[in-house]
């Protein structure tokens, strides 16, 4: 069996063990890196860690199980998928953290992997799709990492929640969100989607948006389900706006009865677009009421015809 073992580095203006730490903490790589799409840690212990994974490899969705171990010390993560997907037979791996100087730090990221049958087809379209992912993942993480330690760029990314009280059962709220394919003629903001559902829970979404003002813009999503109560989503076609916009809507049961839908959102502002989008006099504050302003506006009319939808159906 052919195994291949590669390596992608990068200098890192921020000291050694700031970045060991945003590797670390795997719930915000969706934030993070461009081709990762939601993490779930399922399984945690004493250094060790088990996490399902779902993300783009050459433009596909998919998800696959790892595990990791964790060296604080040694600034070292080892990883290795438990369940891989197809056409991956094995891979594995090691982040690995390096001080060059009290501020600058070097990252390395090493693979290992087969394809299914040692297929040599398979076998490129893995070398393609590691070398991509790594690349794109080591320059997101220099960006992400540098910015952190830059203090005029804290007010670029921000979260924040719309939620609604649903007189109503959360599996028909769940439903009425999940069904995205039903949106045009369910949602009078949305005039068009692409929906598919190719792997169950895995979901790609397209859509036309009407603004306020008329106007439509186009987004694509790639979204996780998770029982009847939680959906996560990453846009990676976005509003000229936004460079980052990830989210998760969630349904909950209180107990008499009601549940609590919300729709939570994080953004990152693309500073380069908004006097083009807003006008020569507008400033970071203008765009962060703008953006919140509009996916509030979209959030709240979704869960308004979800509780509507659920409410009738009681």
């Amino acid at each position: 069996m052919t195994t291949r073992e590669v390596e992608h580095e990068i200098t890192i203006s921020a000291p050694a063990p700031a970045v060991y730490r945003l590797l670390a903490e795997v719930t915000n790589w969706p934030r993070i890196f461009p081709p990762t799409i939601h993490v779930d840690r399922e399984e945690t212990g004493a250094g060790a860690e088990r996490i399902r994974i779902w993300a783009t490899a050459n433009g596909e969705p998919k998800t696959w199980t790892s595990r990791r171990t964790l060296d604080a010390d040694a600034l070292r993560i080892t990883f290795r998928q438990e369940v891989p997907a197809p056409p991956v037979a094995a891979m594995g791996g090691t982040w690995i953290v390096e001080p060059l100087t009290a501020h600058t730090s070097r990252v390395r990221l090493l693979h290992d992997y087969r394809a299914v049958g040692d297929d040599p087809h398979d076998l490129l379209w893995i070398d393609r799709a590691v070398d991509r992912n790594s690349t794109a993942e080591l320059a997101a993480l220099k960006d992400n990492v540098e910015a952190a330690h830059a203090a005029d760029t804290a007010e670029l990314t921000f979260s924040f929640t719309d939620t609604v009280t649903i007189d109503g059962p959360a599996k028909d709220a769940f439903d009425f969100v999940n069904e995205a394919g039903r949106w045009p003629e369910r949602l009078p903001h949305v005039a068009r989607v692409r929906f598919t559902e190719d792997t169950p829970g895995l979901q790609e979404l397209e859509m036309d948006t009407r603004a306020k003002d008329g106007s439509t813009h186009t987004t694509k999503s790639y979204r996780v389900t998770s029982g009847h109560h939680r959906i996560a989503y990453k846009q990676v076609t976005l509003p000229a706006l936004m460079t980052l916009h990830t989210g998760v809507w969630t349904f909950q049961e209180t107990g008499d009865g009601t549940t609590t839908a919300s729709s939570q959102h994080t953004v990152t502002l693309n500073t380069d677009t908004i006097t083009g989008v807003l006008g020569a006099q507008a400033t970071v504050a203008d765009a962060r009421a703008y953006v919140h302003g509009a996916l509030s506006t979209n959030s709240l009319a979704t869960l308004g015809h979800a509780k509507q939808y659920a409410e009738r159906n009681r």
